[in-house]
């Protein structure tokens, strides 16, 4: 049961959503609250997770054509499309009474606008047409914007709209990846590829690098922390210029992990 609510709630994207909320909570200026900055992560793991099995829901019919998903709960027969959906809703519904709780109208609301955002949107434009991504990659530059409210920030703040921004391009490079290496799949499912070439795919990576480095550039964060922003950059262009990209793409998992660690470090 463990291992089919695993793969339902697609846990290790659904923590990285809350890994970018505890990301904009701690850009926030000022004296933190653990609790408060747990509960950011908290509500959008929690809804993240909502959002991950409805996919599969809505999904049902292609992801027994690919390999990399054919093991989930339904194309495996192991749950039910109606139990899959109240459990994805148990999830959302306890994300949003989360950041409810905490932070009132304003986090629930950015939850849900990424949630229908990835739900109405995203997930059925994928399957026509290969210009999906960046319009889905608007999800992913929500919850940075959920925990700078909780901590206090306005939606306005320039600090914030960059570090949405820096999420935002973070994930055309790494789902073009992903696309790549699992092009077949993707083929058998109907679903098309867009034909990336590598001096294109290099400048989005210029793009993440430019965008990183404005965070120190503009001091949003401590000294110690622009040293490990410089060398995030350096990496990218080292594993880039050698196609290294096994190693790119994994670098590429860890980058928001790496961008809110780098947030604890204090002047």
């Amino acid at each position: 049961m463990i291992r089919r609510l695993s793969l339902l709630f697609r846990i290790p994207l659904s923590l990285m959503n809350g890994m970018a909320a505890m990301g904009g909570y701690c850009l926030f200026p000022g004296v933190w609250n653990i609790v408060d900055m747990l509960v950011a992560s908290v509500g959008v793991t929690l809804l993240a997770m909502g959002g991950a099995a409805l996919n599969q829901v809505l999904e049902r019919d292609i992801d027994p054509l690919m390999t990399r998903t054919r093991e989930r709960p339904l194309p495996r027969g192991d749950m039910t499309p109606a139990v899959a959906a109240f459990i994805a809703g148990c999830a959302g519904i306890a994300g949003c009474m989360v950041l409810f709780v905490s932070g009132g109208f304003v986090p629930v609301l950015l939850g849900l606008a990424a949630l229908v955002w990835y739900l109405a949107v995203y997930t059925p434009l994928k399957q026509r047409t290969p210009l999906a991504l960046p319009v889905g990659a608007l999800c992913g530059a929500l919850p940075p914007m959920i925990g700078w409210c909780l901590a206090g920030g306005g939606l306005t703040d320039f600090r914030i709209i960059i570090f949405s921004g820096m999420f935002y391009i973070w994930q055309i490079p790494h789902f073009w990846m992903l696309q790549k290496r699992h092009a077949d799949d993707y083929r058998r499912a109907g679903i098309p590829l867009l034909d990336v070439r590598p001096g294109f795919f290099g400048l989005w990576l210029a793009a993440l690098s430019v965008t990183a480095l404005m965070l120190p550039a503009f001091g949003l964060i401590g000294r110690q922390a622009a040293h490990w922003y410089a060398l995030f950059t350096i990496l990218l262009f080292v594993m880039t210029r050698l196609r290294r990209e096994k190693y790119l793409f994994s670098y590429l998992n860890l980058f928001p992990l790496l961008v809110t660690l780098t947030l604890f470090l204090k002047e």
